[in-house]
């Protein structure tokens, strides 16, 4: 098996916004990282300007997007901007920002990707170290699960199911490259509905989401315009590819899921750090 480098960004690249949920101000800039950094996010709004890295260990919280925790250092809503280094296939990065939420841009991965490209990938002196999943592991609750077995790749199949008569069942299997990431993933934005929008108002939550970055429904329409007609199951393969990131290194296996979910990819990723302790 040939030996692949691992990677990091060759230039800085920066970009300004709001957070979806916080809906602040965000100035975020990301910069190369020696090889086995792993995915740093630094507060630099912060005296002397802590950080946390993106690992499972640091995850916090998984309520409507995904929370991470070290010291004085918080970030949230974390899950696209990892998604999109992971499926570029960027090992090593410092992810600067001034505010607790990288900005939503287009509610999808996509304004990453294009950062990404911006600044350029290049190879570091030291050899990639996937996780090579040797055994299935499974993380069910009610009617949702997911789970992931032995695969020479990264596979994901991922069924939505969803009463809203717009959306109903949705299915997704696909080998992640960087091609396919870039062609049938980053473009995905998450989805809401007008009947959540009160309970997330009182949680503090979606101040910045509007009908362009996120894709609203009502009780028997959508007031957004699709990306396309399976944009949901899109956007939760998004998600598992960035919940995943937190175990540090690319994994090798096979995710099959159904209706899963930010807490439950996330005890799947302790799953198989467990099993690679």
């Amino acid at each position: 098996m040939s030996i692949v480098a691992q990677t990091t960004l060759a230039h800085d690249v920066s970009y300004n916004g709001i957070g979806l949920h916080a809906a602040n101000e965000v100035h975020m800039v990301l910069r190369p990282a020696p090889a086995d950094t792993g995915i740093v996010f630094i507060r630099t709004d912060l005296p002397g300007r802590p950080s946390v890295q993106a690992h499972l260990t640091n995850v916090t919280n998984t309520m409507r997007a995904t929370t991470l925790e070290k010291g004085e250092a918080k970030v949230f809503t974390v899950e696209h901007l990892l998604s999109a280094l992971s499926g570029m296939e960027v090992d090593n990065c410092f992810v600067e920002m001034d505010s607790v939420e990288p900005p939503v841009a287009d509610g999808s991965s996509l304004t990453f990707v294009k950062l990404i490209k911006e600044a350029g990938i290049r190879d570091l002196e030291a050899p990639r170290r996937p996780l090579v999943v040797q055994r299935q592991h499974l993380v069910q609750e009610d009617d949702k699960f997911i789970a992931i077995v032995p695969y020479d790749g990264f596979r994901i199949t991922f069924t939505s199911i969803n009463p809203h008569p717009l959306l109903g069942v949705q299915f997704l299997d696909t080998t992640i490259t960087q091609e396919s990431y870039v062609r049938d993933i980053a473009f995905a934005r998450t989805i809401a509905f007008t009947e959540e929008l009160e309970m997330l108002k009182k949680l503090g939550l979606g101040k910045g989401g509007t009908i362009e970055n996120v894709v609203v429904y009502d009780k028997t329409s959508c007031l957004s315009v699709p990306r396309s007609d399976d944009e949901l199951v899109r956007h939760k393969v998004l998600d598992i590819i960035g919940d995943l990131a937190m175990l540090g290194r690319p994994v090798r296996g096979h995710i099959i899921a159904v209706k899963s979910s930010h807490k439950l990819n996330n005890l799947l990723t302790h799953k198989i750090f467990q099993e690679l302790q």
